[in-house]
C-alpha cells in the first residue's frame, strides 16, 4: 500500500488555520484529482478543499468543528495503482465557484431565488440535506449533523423550540414517525400541564463557524479600539427627489438603486476632505498609514452571519458601477459564495441598518479601520424651515470613531460635513465630477 497525505494547503494571504465544515468523502471512497474533499471556512469565506491525488481513503483526520492548521494532515490516502495529479490544484471557492461569472443579478432574481436543492452524497445513494445558506430555519450544526445522518430534511419540520427553533428530538421525530411535524401539516401542541415551575434542561451548542469569527473579531476590536459615537440627522428631502428621478433609468438596466451608494460617494469626498478617516493605525510600527485607495465595506446581514463585502475603488466608479457591485456582492454574500478578497482590503465602512429598521446605534468598527458610518431609516417628518411648517424626509446618520487618531471634534465636523453633502444632492455631484 503506498499512502499519501493530503496536507490543508495556503487558502489565503494571512490564513494559518480553517474551521473544518463539513467532510465530502469518508474512509472506503473512491477519489480522484480535482474532487472536493472537504468544507473548510476560513476568515468567512468556506472553501472547498481538493484533492491532489487519485485513490482510496484511508483515514480522515479531525471532525466537524476542528481547527486545522495550514499544513497539517487533513487525510491519508492509498494511491496503490492510481497515478498522482502532477500538478497540484488550487482551492476552489465552495458551492461552485468554477462556474463562468455571471452578470450582475436583478433585485427580482435575488428576492425570488429558490432554495438550494439537496446534494448528492459521494458514493452513495442516499440524499443529504446540509445547512444551505437560504435555510428559513433555525436550528445548531448539530441539530443539522443529526438531520443529515437520519436522512431528513430538516428544513420541512416545523420546529417545536423557541422561536420555530429545530431541536435534535424535532428531527428524531421525524424520522421515527412521531413528534414533529412537517411543514404544511399542523404544528404539534403539547398539552397543558399544571405546574408552577418546571426546570427546562439549557441547550448548549459549540461556538463556530461564522458566529465565531464574528465573536474574535468584535472582541479584538472593541479590546484594542477606544469607540467613540456621534449621532446627527439630515434633511434628504431633495435626495430622495433625485432618486425618484433616475431609480426608473436604473431599473431598465435591471439595477435596484437604493441610498447607499449616494452615501458611499459622500463618504468618500468628506474623507478626501478629512484623510484621517481613510486611515489605519500601525500598532507594530507606530506610524499612521492614510490610504491612497477609497475601498469601501457595507456590513450585510446573511444567514449565515454578519459580512462586509468591500467595492473596491469606489471612488473611481459611477453610480450605476456601485449599485451593480453592491447588488453581486449581497448577492454571493447570501449565496455563501463570498471569495477572501470580497472581504478584504476595506479602508472605511459603512452600516445600513435602516433596511431593516432602528432608529440609531454605535455600530463597532471594521479593525484596522478607524471609522465606520452608520446609516438608518427615513422618517418623514414636520420640519421648520423659516416660519414655516412642512413635511420632510429625515434620515438619522451615526459616526463612530477611534479616539486614538480622531478627536470628538473632527468627528463631529466629518459628520456635518457628510449631511451637508447629503442634504445637497448638486454639491455631491459636483464632488463627483
Amino acid at each position: 500500500m503506498s499512502k499519501q497525505n493530503i496536507e490543508l494547503p495556503e487558502i489565503g494571504e494571512g490564513v494559518t488555520e480553517g474551521e473544518l465544515v463539513q467532510w465530502l468523502v469518508k474512509p472506503g471512497d473512491t477519489v480522484t484529482v480535482d474532487q472536493p474533499l472537504a468544507e473548510v471556512l476560513t476568515d468567512k469565506a468556506t472553501v472547498e478543499i481538493p484533492s491532489s491525488v487519485n485513490g482510496t481513503v484511508v483515514e480522515t483526520k479531525g471532525s466537524e468543528g476542528d481547527v486545522i492548521e495550514v499544513g497539517q494532515t487533513l487525510m491519508i490516502v492509498d494511491t496503490s495503482g492510481a497515478k498522482a495529479s502532477e500538478s497540484k490544484p488550487e482551492v476552489s471557492e465552495a458551492k461552485n465557484n468554477s462556474e463562468p461569472k455571471s452578470p450582475a443579478p436583478t433585485s427580482a432574481e435575488i428576492e425570488n431565488k429558490p432554495l438550494r436543492q439537496p446534494m448528492q452524497a459521494v458514493s452513495s445513494g442516499m440524499e443529504v440535506h446540509p445547512p444551505v445558506a437560504e435555510s428559513r430555519v433555525l436550528a445548531t450544526p448539530s441539530t443539522r449533523r443529526l438531520a443529515r445522518e437520519l436522512n431528513v430534511d430538516i428544513n420541512q419540520i416545523n420546529g417545536s423550540g423557541n422561536a420555530g427553533r429545530v431541536t435534535r428530538e424535532d428531527v428524531r421525530g421525524v424520522s421515527s414517525g412521531a413528534g414533529a411535524t412537517l411543514a404544511g401539516q399542523p404544528a404539534y401542541q403539547s398539552p397543558r400541564r399544571n405546574v408552577e415551575y418546571q426546570n427546562f434542561e439549557d441547550e448548549r451548542v459549540p461556538l463556530r463557524g461564522i458566529r465565531r469569527k464574528i465573536a474574535e473579531k468584535m472582541q479584538m476590536a472593541k479590546r484594542v479600539v477606544p469607540h467613540f459615537s456621534l449621532m446627527d440627522e439630515a434633511d434628504v428631502t431633495e435626495l430622495v427627489k433625485m432618486r425618484e428621478q433616475i431609480k426608473e433609468d436604473f431599473k431598465k438596466q435591471d439595477i435596484k438603486v437604493t441610498y447607499l451608494p449616494f452615501v458611499i460617494k459622500a463618504v468618500i469626498a468628506t474623507s478626501r476632505e478629512f484623510p484621517m478617516f481613510n486611515a489605519s493605525i500601525d500598532d507594530d510600527a507606530g506610524e499612521i498609514v492614510y490610504k491612497k485607495s477609497f475601498n469601501i465595506g457595507f456590513a450585510a446581514d446573511t444567514p449565515q452571519g454578519l459580512m462586509v463585502p468591500v467595492i473596491k475603488n469606489a471612488d473611481q466608479k459611477t453610480l450605476i458601477e456601485i449599485s451593480q457591485e453592491i447588488m453581486e456582492l449581497s448577492y454571493k454574500a447570501r449565496d455563501g459564495k463570498l471569495a477572501l478578497e470580497d472581504l478584504q482590503g476595506a479602508t472605511i465602512s459603512i452600516t445600513n441598518i435602516g433596511s431593516i429598521g432602528g432608529s440609531y446605534a454605535t455600530p463597532i468598527i471594521n479593525h484596522p479601520e478607524v471609522a465606520i458610518i452608520g446609516m438608518y431609516k427615513i422618517q418623514k417628518r414636520p420640519v421648520y424651515r423659516g416660519d414655516q411648517v412642512v413635511p420632510a424626509h429625515i434620515m438619522n446618520f451615526s459616526c463612530t470613531a477611534d479616539h486614538r487618531l480622531i478627536d470628538g471634534a473632527v468627528a463631529a465636523r466629518y459628520l456635518a460635513a457628510l449631511i451637508q453633502r447629503l442634504e445637497n444632492p448638486s454639491r455631491l455631484m459636483m464632488d463627483m465630477m
